[in-house]
């Protein structure tokens, strides 16, 4: 059997829950192992550790699959797919879209399953499951007999794993998804939406903010196809503005209003810090105030960078904001943990001499599962809070 050794004292963290296995842990390789190989792991005397994905081109050396000595095969991924699929119905017995393997948080490190009614978008961060995506295809297809399965393999986390980004047809076909969010109904392209088709971490926070709206003037910042905007509009908001850079999700973000029959949204393509400085220059007042930026940092050597952007779009809505009005505001960064955003939210109310008050404080929905002893899990910050003079 292949092989990874531990150094003395390399198994602490992964005896404690972590699932990888860094390079600079490992004492020694046995068998020769190739790139994707599942290889034993062993601690520094000898003893039995679990199972892996290896990789000797990544900082992550190894991927734990399992402490025991099992198979790697179709049963393995049947029944962790089933196990998880089984968690998802508790969570949303009447819906059928929802994430369904999250990865490490469901055992199946570098995995990532999202089912959007009867079609499929998968994403693989690891060369060892990257090679058996036909496989776990296999299974989907035995399980559940979808209409379609697609790859959105579009990450510059697979550059670190040797891979390069594909989208693409795996199984059957693709079409256009209704996905009926708690009332509010999106249009999905799962080949051009964003991540695996739409933003589906955002789904709790979204409804959130709909104990606020009604009959207020709400500003949705990084709006996309229009989720938070949607929400409040569908909630009785007076009226909801959306802005994107981008004019496709724009475009996608109307249909998606009409589709709903909702009057008082609007949707304009702007970039967010210039629009807020002239809503700001032109004293422009809102009730609420909706920041969903994309990650501002992919690494620690630009943490101080994208600190200083968190603080000028959320001191400038602060400013824009009524007294006792809301600011919903979120951070998808994993190199900027809770109280670095806290922190930042903090300074924030500082430069605009505005008092705040923490309503909740949240994370993804419940379908992206956190292993509290592996933080690269958690990413996703979302706080509500009341701002005040």
């Amino acid at each position: 059997m292949k092989k990874v050794i531990l150094r003395k004292g390399g198994d602490k963290r992964i005896s404690n829950g972590h699932l990888w296995v860094f390079s600079n842990e490992i004492k020694d390789i046995e068998g020769n192992p190739k790139i994707g190989d599942v290889v034993e792991i062993c601690k520094y005397n000898g003893e039995f550790f679990g199972v892996g994905f290896f990789n000797p081109h990544s900082l992550i050396s190894v991927r734990i699959l399992s402490r025991e000595r099992i198979e790697i095969n179709f049963d393995f991924f049947k029944q962790r797919i089933l196990d998880a699929y089984k968690f998802r119905k508790i969570l949303y017995p009447n819906s059928e879209t929802f994430r369904l393997v999250h990865g490490e948080s469901d055992f199946l490190p570098g995995l990532v399953i999202d089912k959007y009614e009867d079609c499929f978008s998968i994403q693989t961060f690891s060369y060892g499951m990257d090679q058996r995506i036909n496989l776990i295809c296999d299974v989907l297809d035995e399980i559940f007999k979808p209409f379609g399965i697609v790859e959105r393999n579009e990450s510059p986390l697979r550059e670190l794993e040797g891979l390069e980004n594909r989208r693409r047809i795996l199984r059957g076909g693709s079409k256009e998804i209704i996905f009926d969010d708690d009332g509010v109904k999106f249009k999905i392209d799962l080949l051009s939406g964003q991540k695996t088709g739409f933003y589906l971490d955002q789904r709790e926070n979204r409804k959130v903010l709909r104990r606020f709206s009604q009959g207020k003037k709400v500003l949705d910042c990084f709006t996309n196809e229009g989720g938070f905007a949607l929400h409040c509009a569908f909630a009785g908001a007076e009226k909801v503005i959306g802005i994107d850079i981008s004019e496709t999700a724009i475009e996608k973000a109307k249909i998606n209003a009409e589709f709903n029959g909702l009057k008082n949204v609007h949707f304009e393509t702007a970039d967010v810090f210039d629009k807020l400085r002239g809503y700001l220059n032109k004293g422009e007042k809102f009730d609420i105030v909706i920041l969903d930026p994309p990650s501002f940092t992919k690494s620690k050597k630009t943490v101080k960078s994208a600190l200083s952007g968190y603080r000028e779009i959320n001191s400038t809505a602060m400013k824009i904001l009524n007294s006792g009005g809301i600011l919903a505001t979120a951070s998808c960064s994993y190199h900027i943990d809770d109280q670095m955003f806290i922190d930042v939210i903090i300074q924030s109310s500082i430069l605009a001499k505005r008092k705040i008050r923490l309503i909740e404080w949240r994370s993804a929905s419940p379908d992206h599962p956190i292993l509290p002893q592996m933080p690269e899990t958690k990413y996703l910050k979302f706080g509500v809070f009341q701002v005040l003079d």
